[in-house]
């Protein structure tokens, strides 16, 4: 199933999968630090890109966020991103809830 996804990837797209946003892409290593909590985001332009949280609180990480990118359908504008009500989260470092892509903003 990734084949097909990443088949359909452009070659921007292709290098941000599995690291974390933000993170310099020429890095040695832009992936998760394992003391670190993370949101997995899903769909969109930013899909397969991680989002550390660490620190968050449970009401930030309610909220959702608006990513900057030049990947969205606004170029220059941001990707919105954002949890879905009553998914479970795991708690710790690592990868504890995904974010779901619902839309672009200017």
């Amino acid at each position: 199933m990734a084949a097909a996804r990443l088949d359909g990837m452009n070659g921007d797209e292709q290098l941000l999968n599995g690291h974390v946003y933000g993170a310099d892409h020429d890095a040695p290593d832009p992936g998760p630090l394992p003391h670190r909590t993370y949101a997995a985001l899903v769909g969109g332009p930013l899909d397969g890109l991680l989002l550390d949280i660490h620190g968050w609180r449970t009401e930030e990480v309610d909220d959702g966020v608006a990513l900057s990118t030049e990947l969205s359908r606004c170029p220059g504008g941001r990707a919105l991103y954002g949890p879905r009500p009553g998914e479970p989260r795991a708690h710790g470092p690592g990868v504890a809830c995904r974010f779901y892509y619902y839309g672009d903003t200017p």
